[in-house]
Formats: C-alpha cells, sequence, structure tokens
C-alpha cells in the first residue's frame, strides 16, 4: 500500500505549489519518484515558459529532498493526457486552482473525474506541507473497501494518528416518522443502528496491524458528508482519507456522492480512493522492462551452423 510512484499536478497556482511541495515530502518519506506535470486552466492556453518553469521546480525539489524527479516535457496536456499519466502512478497528487461560480458548484470536481477515469487514489491539496501529516481521518462505510482505506491511511503516514470514523445516517428515520411510526419504535432503531455501528467499528478496529496508541474511532449520527467534515474540525485533522463508489458521471451530478461533498466543503487535505484500486507499480515496472529490453528476432527451424571456427571444438594445442 506504499506508493512508490507519484504524480503531481501542476497550473501553478497557490494550489499547484502546495500539491508538489506535498508530493515531494511524501516520496521523501517513502522513497518514491515524483513526476511533474502541467495542466493549464480550462480555455487557456500554457504560458510559453511553462516546461522551463516545470523543470526549474524540479531541480528545486530534487535538491532539497534528494529525491527523483522528473518533469514532463510536454505543456499542451488535457485531463484525458493527465488522466493517461496517472494510470502509471501509485497516487496522484491533485493541485489546481478551484472552479469559480455556478460551474464549480454544478460540475464534478476535477479530481472525481480523474479518478473515475484512472481507478488511482487522488490526494487534494489545500494546506502548506511544512511537516508529515500528524492527524488523519478516515470515513468508513464498513463495507469492503473500508479496511483497505484504513490500510492505505495508516501505510501512508506512519507516525500519525489515525481515527476511524463513521456517521449513522438519520435519512430512514424522517421515512419512519412520515410512515407515522411511533417515537418509541425510532428510539429502539436507532438505538439498534448506534449498536450494529459500535459493532462493525469494532471488528474494524481490530482486524488493523497498527499500534493501538496510533488508533481511535468514533461515531457520529446525520448526513455522512456534513458529519465528517465536522468532525474534521473536531480532531483538527489535517487530512481525510474517504473511499468512492464506482457510479457514472450522470449518477455523480445528480446524486452527489459524499466523497465530492467532502471535497467541496472540506478545508484540510482529502484523500480519495477508489473502491478496488490497486497499485500501479509492478504493472508499470514490467511494462517498462517489456519495452526496454531489446528484441531478438529468431526464425523458426533448425539452428544455422557457425561461419567460423568454434574454439570449444578445436583439439587443445591448435
Amino acid at each position: 500500500m506504499i506508493p512508490r510512484s507519484i504524480l503531481a499536478v501542476t497550473d501553478f497556482s497557490i494550489q499547484g505549489t502546495l500539491a508538489m511541495a506535498r508530493a515531494a515530502l511524501l516520496c521523501a518519506k517513502h522513497g518514491a519518484t515524483l513526476k511533474l506535470v502541467y495542466l493549464a486552466p480550462a480555455d487557456e492556453a500554457p504560458p510559453p515558459d511553462a516546461a522551463v518553469r516545470l523543470s526549474h521546480h524540479a531541480l528545486q525539489l530534487q535538491q532539497r529532498h534528494y529525491i527523483t524527479v522528473h518533469a514532463a516535457t510536454r505543456t499542451d496536456f488535457m485531463a484525458a493526457s493527465v488522466a493517461s499519466e496517472a494510470k502509471s502512478a501509485d497516487l496522484v497528487v491533485w493541485g489546481t486552482a478551484p472552479l469559480r461560480g455556478l460551474r464549480g458548484w454544478f460540475s464534478a470536481h476535477p479530481a472525481i473525474r480523474l479518478l473515475r477515469a484512472t481507478k488511482r487514489p487522488v490526494l487534494v491539496v489545500r494546506q502548506r506541507a511544512e511537516q508529515p501529516y500528524q492527524s488523519v481521518m478516515v470515513a468508513v462505510d464498513f463495507s469492503a473497501a473500508s479496511r483497505r482505506l484504513v490500510e492505505w491511511a495508516v501505510a501512508l503516514h506512519p507516525s500519525a494518528r489515525v481515527e476511524l470514523f463513521h456517521a449513522i445516517d438519520t435519512a430512514n428515520e424522517g421515512k419512519l416518522r412520515y410512515a407515522e411510526v411511533s417515537e418509541q419504535a425510532i428510539r429502539m432503531y436507532r438505538e439498534e443502528c448506534r449498536r450494529h455501528a459500535q459493532s462493525r467499528m469494532l471488528t474494524l478496529f481490530d482486524s488493523n496491524d497498527a499500534r493501538r496508541n496510533r488508533l481511535s474511532s468514533s461515531i457520529g449520527r446525520g448526513n455522512p458528508a456534513r458529519q465528517v467534515l465536522v468532525q474534521q474540525q473536531s480532531m483538527g485533522a489535517d487530512l481525510i482519507v474517504v473511499g468512492k463508489h464506482p457510479a457514472s458521471w450522470l449518477a455523480d451530478l445528480v446524486f452527489e456522492s459524499v466523497a465530492q461533498r467532502v471535497l467541496h466543503g472540506a478545508r484540510a487535505d482529502v484523500l480519495v480512493a477508489p473502491h478496488g484500486f490497486q497499485p500501479a507499480s509492478r504493472g508499470a515496472a514490467i511494462e517498462r522492462l517489456s519495452t526496454d529490453m531489446p528484441v531478438r528476432r529468431v526464425k523458426a527451424g533448425a539452428p544455422r551452423p557457425p561461419g567460423y571456427p568454434n574454439p570449444a571444438a578445436m583439439p587443445a594445442g591448435t
């Protein structure tokens, strides 16, 4: 679960600079390689010196953190091209200025669109990278993917304090009241939901091998996305880790996911991991080996005799 290759996406905005700094810090922590890619804002052409500026950032980060940094030579990257680059990275660190106005509210976050196209975890950076993350909150829903989210958070930040948080959605209580169910029955239902959540949280907590003094857990009630943001501010977490169920762009637009709502409202950094994601390092290494090794074509049939004497077959003393 430890990243070996990281792709940082920047548009040279403040967010882009923060993203490159955070990506370099993670690379230094895990011995990963870093690649920088420039992505121009929508409907804008890249500046003429974009490649030079990107190379300058790469050199600075390499000298400051003693890591391997590559700068993309192309500056005409579109979103689809960035998605193609991201498929060979274990983690994408996203740093572009947020969309403004109605377009920002009524369209999916660019990180969500990239995640949907690549199935790679995307870290959206909003804070200065002055030190490694100290406090991480993992939003869990007790699905099969929740355990991997916890493992990812623990491995990504070995010294950070990690809190597992689950919010009990109260939407069903509203349906019960609409159906004129008694308050006593609603209280019993609420208590049963709480006991069920505590049991599932204990199971998830015990399944992790991290030191117990690093892990804690809490349960809230209400809209999951809103409760995640409230809990993050309460505990002072500098990173939120949240999963993303597979969904089409139309479903994300009409029924905004918890991950997207957290991205819209969080002031802390947010790591969104798609369910079922796989590290890309092994596949990328195999592909590199297959393309870097010389290919020798051999004709079928019996081997041809050499056109020169074989030293191994010559008698001694000749």
